[in-house]
């Protein structure tokens, strides 16, 4: 089991930037994949981020590569996104969740791989 609970969300202008951490509680957090999901209103809980337990594999969606960055810092059961360049359409609640290792596409990028998620944390870009 473990517990997530993301932070550092809030209100930016397009082109501004956000660092989103999550801490997650339970001693095995360095044996789970982690990722990141975003969910915008009237919208289906969509992929952002995955990285390996080790943090030396990371994938990202299409529409964040070159601005978001995913890191974790398994000493201190934390991981974070760094969004930049943030624009309108990134608007969301951001969630953070804990799985197994994955591999492809298809598995990382699916809710349904991950057991463990956070309460999300609001995002809100204006332009």
């Amino acid at each position: 089991q473990v517990q997530l609970v993301e932070s550092g969300g809030g209100l930016v202008q397009a082109g501004g930037s956000l660092r989103l951490s999550c801490v997650a509680s339970g001693r095995t957090f360095s044996s789970y994949a982690m990722g990141w999901f975003r969910q915008a209103p009237g919208k289906e809980r969509e992929f952002v981020a995955h990285i390996s337990w080790s943090g030396s594999i990371t994938y990202y969606a299409d529409s964040v590569k070159g601005r978001i960055t995913i890191s974790r810092d398994n000493a201190n059961n934390m991981v974070y996104l760094q969004m930049n360049s943030l624009k309108p359409e990134d608007t969301a609640v951001y969630y953070c969740a804990a799985g197994g290792e994955c591999l492809g596409y298809r598995c990382y990028a699916s809710t349904a791989r991950y057991p463990f998620w956070g309460q999300g944390t609001q995002v809100t870009v204006s332009s």
